[in-house]
């Protein structure tokens, strides 16, 4: 596919020698603001999406901590836009990432709840469109690192989506996992679809991922790529290596999120050394808030991963790309994981692919005065008894399951006033927009 600036600047000499040329100056003019597109614009940017496992919204000093130490990302967030509003569609791990990866509603894929286990023989099913398909449709090498949690059967793991290399573990670190390969050894680190070693010990995670997130950009840098960096932490059993342990003012948690930032440093200070930095378009988030049995804050939000309230939702997000990303914007703009896919098809300048419930939101991420084009969320979290749903519609949040509640998040973001009964129509209105959108996303 032709750039965008070399279709339009063709029209527009084309124009020039059309006896119906019009204005000679404008047409001109036009011509010459295109060239100057394509001199700062000329070739899609690399991509590198660092999404983090179970970081909550009040875990990084740039959105308030004040015991953990993020300078990293703190200097991250200066040199770019820190998002203020932008969610996730479900607080648990497997759905959450098969939205991110695709641009739909996790139960338009049919992983709308549940983690997937390391016996499953479900995930993501080859027929659906990942980013890493979008990316490599466009040229760039595709790699992903660290934890993928949407299928491990043939067809549906990371190098069968479009990735062009994987390293990592598939899975959770917990227990419930882990105790699946004692007879083997142990969790197995892979390298492609082999097993580079046994155990995979959390401890060493985060170094392990960032290392051969270093080597990847090294090993790409003439070249587009886009790299999916899943970090294992601060997911239970969270842990950190001895250069970290014990620095925090919040125990090992704190030191856990001290050396992803640490991490994200090291993958900016390559792409600035390798003058890549002005060519690399990078995103940090999490996959949802923080597990209540951890010492992880979504303050000042309610609620965390396992819930529908906004702390299990509302998620860190910093974009960064020097010279294009807005620098020291803080952004309160609606946004979410729905709509990276097709922003990023867009970047690309390659078609995405169709019945997505994701918005292209590139203009958002470049264009401070920009807009969010998303006004609606649908949420879901469990099944049968546990089942919890929200629908929101811009500052209003309807909580549909296990009752009925109504939240002003413009006024109360911690959803700590119900005002449902002040608020019959929009209650009735939520809930009839919320009907519609559940029965193509939902399992019946």
């Amino acid at each position: 596919m032709k750039p965008a600036w070399l279709i339009l600047s063709s029209f527009l000499i084309a124009s020039l020698r059309s006896p119906l040329r019009g204005s000679m100056r404008f047409a001109m003019l036009a011509v010459s603001l295109c060239s100057a597109l394509h001199s700062s614009f000329s070739a899609p940017p690399s991509v590198i999406l660092i999404n983090c496992d179970d970081l909550g919204y009040g875990d990084l000093g740039c959105y308030g901590a004040k015991d953990i130490r993020t300078p990293h990302l703190d200097r991250m967030a200066a040199e770019g836009t820190r998002f203020t509003d932008f969610s996730v569609t479900s607080a648990l791990c497997t759905p959450s990432r098969a939205a991110l990866m695709t641009g739909k509603y996790p139960g338009r894929v049919g992983l709308a709840t549940g983690v997937l286990r390391p016996d499953a023989q479900n995930g993501l099913a080859g027929s659906e469109t990942t980013l890493a398909e979008v990316f490599k449709a466009a040229g760039h090498s595709t790699g992903c690192i660290g934890k993928w949690h949407l299928g491990f059967v043939k067809g549906m793991r990371p190098m069968d989506q479009g990735f062009d290399s994987y390293y990592g573990v598939l899975h959770n670190l917990d227990h419930w996992e882990t105790v699946v390969f004692e007879k083997e050894g142990g969790m197995p680190v892979l390298r492609g679809n082999a097993v580079e070693k046994r155990p995979a010990v959390p401890a060493e995670m985060t170094g392990l991922y960032t290392a051969e997130a270093l080597k990847f950009i090294e090993a790409n840098r003439e070249r587009p790529f886009f790299l999916y960096l899943g970090h294992a932490m601060p997911h239970l059993p969270f842990d950190a290596s001895p250069k970290f342990k014990g620095k925090s003012q919040r125990g090992l948690y704190g030191d856990d999120i001290e050396e992803l930032d640490h991490s994200t440093g090291q993958i900016l200070d390559k792409l600035r050394t390798l003058g890549l930095a002005e060519k690399t378009f990078v995103i940090f988030t999490s996959d949802n808030g923080p597990e209540r049995k951890t010492p992880g804050s979504a303050a000042p939000l309610s609620g965390g991963k396992h819930t529908v309230y906004e702390g299990g939702l509302r998620v860190p997000c910093l974009a960064w790309w020097p010279g294009q990303v807005p620098a020291n914007r803080v952004c309160a703009e609606m946004l979410s994981t729905l709509d990276l896919l097709p922003t990023f098809a867009r970047l690309c300048e390659t078609p995405p692919p169709a019945n997505l419930d994701g918005l292209d939101q590139l203009d958002l991420l470049l264009d401070p005065k920009a807009k969010s084009r998303r006004t609606t969320l649908y949420s879901l979290y469990g099944y049968k008894e546990r089942r919890l749903e929200s629908f929101r519609e811009g500052r209003w949040k309807l909580h549909l399951t296990p009752k009925t509640m109504l939240f002003d998040l413009q006024t109360d973001l911690a959803e700590q006033h119900d005002v449902s009964a002040e608020h019959a129509d929009v209650v009735e209105k939520l809930t009839r927009m919320a009907e519609l959108m559940k029965s193509p996303t939902t399992p019946r």
